[in-house]
């Protein structure tokens, strides 16, 4: 018995026992409507979808509610980014004139929970970095992304612009590159990969071959990543969860816009090698916002409370109580409801009329019911807390997820 004891030791000693180093990284795939994805030949996304899965998604947020959000392009990466939609994070175009970062995206989140883990972005627009994540500003606390490859297209002697936009391809070809090979060499624990040629041929000419073509491309890119991970989990000591999105669909017309609130321009997709994915993720149309708590899980990120209660997404993976939260006020009465998932449990119902958090400041919730999971509904009385503004807040053993009044 010592002897086996002692080999045991030995292995574990020599890292074969050793726990897998979870690493993340998600790619957004700019402006591809989930019908032209789905129509055309995908081996790589398929490859990818084969080891966890593919589901339809949203971007937008609640259709004519308080939450809803325009289909634009840094509007979408900020949703991804943060787990809230355009009410919370307040970037509502591609100016991103004044984003909220009171709301903290998932690189500031990991930071803080792992300040000596690296951090890695590729992306052809220097905003993503500089602005949405924040990369060195006073408001996310100085965070720093530790590698990053952006801004080529400032760079006109190297890419020099062309008419037909090919200079975006051949940038998205380099950041896919450079992401590969960083990937494979160093092996960052959370990366984003962002690609727009997508975006650039549905502006310049819609639904249609050119489209396609670039869909193609994209395929490409994410097989190059994706054999770049799997080198990694084979060579060393490692586990990834990858996920693949778009930032928003396209008019149904014609294919050459996006911004409003037609299907098609807010079904998107999720492609995903995640391991557990649970009910939710197979028979919700999950959104966007869904990404962040999902690589969080993954990542081991406990999110403080007060930040938790304002997250929008719910987790793809593992065990979760409940997801669509919804309510209507009647007179002195909030009639909430929720889609039950693991009905196992109470859910705590928790009321503020301040939204004292979007300035840094703290609400304070007051409990008003218990009920269990399963009820799917609670009937709440607000006599005493007379407002024309409710935020409600519903914390069940698996997760916590929130929903608005506003008038």
């Amino acid at each position: 018995m010592k002897y086996i004891v002692l080999a045991l030791g030995l292995l574990s000693a020599t890292g074969l026992f050793a726990q897998k180093k979870h690493k993340a990284l998600f790619i957004i795939a700019d402006g591809i409507p989930a019908d032209v994805i789905e129509a055309q030949p995908t081996p790589n996304l398929k490859r990818i979808a084969a080891a966890g899965g593919y589901t339809r998604a949203y971007v937008g947020g609640e259709k004519n509610g308080y939450s809803q959000t325009p289909t634009i392009s840094a509007v979408g990466y900020n949703s991804l980014l943060t787990s809230t939609w355009v009410n919370k994070h307040n970037v509502w175009d591609n100016d991103i004139a004044a984003q909220n970062y009171y709301y903290p995206s998932i690189f500031r989140y990991f930071k803080t929970a792992y300040p000596q883990k690296q951090t890695a972005i590729f992306s052809s627009w220097q905003d993503n970095r500089t602005k949405l994540a924040g990369d060195g500003l006073p408001q996310t606390g100085g965070l720093r992304i530790d590698h990053a490859v952006d801004g080529l297209e400032l760079d006109t002697v190297q890419y020099p612009h062309d008419k037909n936009k090919w200079y975006m391809h051949l940038i998205d070809s380099t950041v896919v590159e450079k992401a590969a090979t960083y990937v494979r060499s160093n092996g960052p624990d959370l990366t984003w990969v962002y690609l727009e040629y997508s975006d650039d041929m549905g502006h310049r000419h819609g639904t249609g071959k050119e489209m396609d073509t670039a869909v193609r491309m994209t395929d490409d890119y994410a097989g190059k990543i994706w054999d770049a991970i799997r080198y990694r989990e084979q060579h060393f000591n490692e586990e990834w969860q990858i996920y693949i999105t778009t930032d928003h669909g396209r008019d149904a017309s014609t294919g050459h816009h996006h911004g409003g609130q037609s299907d098609r321009e807010r079904t998107t997709w999720i492609v995903t090698n995640a391991k557990g994915l649970n009910s939710y993720f197979k028979t919700a149309q999950p959104g966007i916002v869904d990404i962040l708590p999902s690589m969080a899980r993954f990542l081991d990120i406990k999110i403080p409370q007060h930040y938790e209660r304002e997250l929008d997404g719910v987790a793809l993976t593992g065990a979760v109580s409940l997801a669509k939260p919804a309510a209507v006020r009647d007179n002195d009465h909030l009639q909430v409801t929720w889609k039950a998932y693991d009905k196992k449990g109470k859910v705590k119902i928790f009321v503020t009329t301040t939204n004292n958090f979007k300035t840094g400041g703290k609400d304070e919730y007051t409990l008003l019911a218990t009920v269990p999971v399963s009820n799917g509904q609670a009937t709440l009385n607000i006599k005493n807390m007379p407002s024309t503004f409710y935020k409600i807040v519903l914390e069940a053993p698996h997760n916590t997820v929130n929903t608005w009044i506003t008038q």
